[in-house]
């Protein structure tokens, strides 16, 4: 009797320090988010939060693609009444949106559709020069799904949002670059070494203030009480004056100032 294949990973998890970086590794398929891919994808980002050592994850992909998006099965079966597939498309750049740590997309090539999805789930997106951001999901005759129309929007606004999906309209890493939708755009060879010198800033900063304001910028977006707002932080701040990382921080500036009163 033959022995069932051992699944391949296809999420290679590195940790760089405090940097975990995330890559999607299934170039042959340019990295779709399968049934494993996902599952692999959630369980790298479980255990990045299970490790005190990181501080940040950066996602890229392997080969010349980010993520090409769903699997074209789990679409079709969808459209034949498995419409539960769907949702399992959705868990992978779910877990990474829902991610208590700091979140960088090195977005490395195409990311499409659900790829697409992907690098919105991450709180910040780098790209290279190969990149190409492309909705496609009115092309393929699909309504766009797992919360794409409210992060597209959020991330580069109503007017550029309604030309990428009603239109079909792609941006390029560099056009991506100047409508905001990614901090910078960088040489292919820089974009992970770069996407790890930034989560590497997060390093020394207290997790639990760190999964807060995370939690503050994601509901400020959709906050539309100003007055509100100011009462949220207030609250939390408040309570972030009493935790023991504050005494500490503040026992480092007033140190500094002794020996350096410029500092």
């Amino acid at each position: 009797m033959n022995e069932p294949q051992a699944h391949r990973p296809l999420v290679h998890l590195e940790i760089r320090d405090t940097v975990a970086v995330l890559r999607l590794d299934d170039p042959d398929r340019r990295n779709v988010l399968s049934p494993g891919m996902v599952r692999d994808l959630v369980d790298a980002v479980d255990a990045c939060e299970r490790d005190d050592a990181v501080s940040a994850i950066v996602l890229t992909g392997a080969g010349p693609a980010f993520c090409a998006g769903a699997e074209l099965d789990n679409l079709l079966a969808a459209a034949e009444g498995e419409e539960h597939r769907l949702r399992e498309v959705y868990a992978g750049f779910l877990r990474v949106a829902s991610c208590r740590l700091p979140t960088i997309a090195a977005v490395n090539g195409p990311a499409v559709g659900a790829g697409l999805n992907l690098a919105l789930a991450c709180d910040i997106r780098l790209a290279s020069e190969e990149a190409l951001f492309d909705c496609r999901f009115t092309r393929l005759g699909l309504h766009p799904g797992g919360g794409h129309t409210w992060m597209l929007t959020r991330a580069v606004g109503h007017q550029r949002a309604a030309t990428m999906l009603l239109l079909s309209q792609p941006l390029t890493g560099r056009e991506a670059a100047d409508a905001g939708l990614v901090l910078r755009c960088l040489p292919g060879a820089e974009l992970v070494d770069e996407a790890v010198a930034l989560g590497g800033r997060a390093a020394g900063t207290d997790p639990v203030l760190l999964r807060t304001v995370k939690r503050s910028l994601y509901e400020s977006g959709a906050e539309s009480d100003f007055t509100r707002m100011v009462d949220i932080e207030f609250d939390r701040q408040v309570r972030s004056l009493h935790q023991p990382a504050f005494r500490e921080a503040l026992e480092r500036v007033r140190a500094r100032r002794r020996t350096d009163p410029r500092g």
